[in-house]
């Protein structure tokens, strides 16, 4: 397996003292990595760094070889990601949705546009309206939206935000499923446990820096819980 991304040195601060300072980190392909923290730790300055939708104060981020920084295009052809929220047009079904986001793909037909549906657990709302849907599934149709060009990298910030338990265990299956097949996923998330049951490895942000980077086998082999083992990075590094 080779890398899908490597990060240097990244770094982006506001003047309030927030954002991501020096993140240093490899993700191999094949990887479901968790950067794990609490809101306002700088996971999302450090995902919009990496998708290229911020320039970083200093720093890069590399993805398949790829300078996001001098070579967007190329850097960004193998990716997927939803930062933020996941956008969609009120007042378009999901299909339709979906078809606005496949122009960009020349490769991609209605059989696909069903594929990534049926995946996401949205096939059965296919004809319905975006603006009827629970923040759960605008979230399906987002990583439906994400996943169309079939990336072989996908950046999800917060994936599991809004969803009821199913839609929890559905995402991660999808994502474990797509692991298997070769996809690496980079995903944030402040919900410890989720973190637990779905990444193979995990990085830890705080305070604007990331504080460990492990897998989980590793920390579980070591700590009774994902929990103990941020609590305790947390507290070795004195900002508790």
């Amino acid at each position: 397996m080779g890398i899908a991304m490597e990060i240097t040195g990244l770094t982006k601060m506001y003047s309030n003292g927030r954002g991501i300072s020096d993140l240093n980190l490899t993700v191999d392909e094949g990887d479901i990595f968790g950067f794990l923290g609490p809101n306002g730790a700088g996971k999302t300055t450090a995902m919009k760094m990496m998708a290229g939708l911020l320039k970083p104060d200093r720093g890069q981020a590399h993805i398949f070889g790829a300078s996001v920084q001098e070579n967007y295009v190329e850097a960004m052809r193998h990716v997927g990601c939803i930062i933020e929220t996941a956008e969609s047009f009120p007042y378009l079904t999901a299909n339709d949705n979906l078809k606005q986001f496949a122009r960009y793909y020349p490769e991609v037909d209605q059989t696909r546009i069903d594929e990534c549906l049926e995946l996401t657990g949205m096939l059965k709302y296919k004809h319905e309206k975006a603006r009827k849907f629970s923040l759960g599934m605008k979230q399906r149709l987002g990583v439906a939206a994400a996943i169309l060009s079939r990336p072989k990298l996908l950046i999800l910030d917060e994936p599991l935000n809004g969803l009821d338990v199913e839609g929890m265990l559905q995402m991660r299956k999808l994502i474990q499923g797509m692991a298997r097949e070769g996809t690496t996923f980079f995903i944030s998330s402040h919900l410890i446990h989720d973190v637990e049951l779905t990444c193979n490895r995990i990085g830890v942000v705080y305070g604007g820096k990331l504080v460990n980077a492990d897998y989980t086998h590793n920390i579980l082999s070591n700590y009774s819980s994902l929990e103990n083992y941020f609590v305790s990075e947390v507290d070795r590094n004195g900002r508790l």
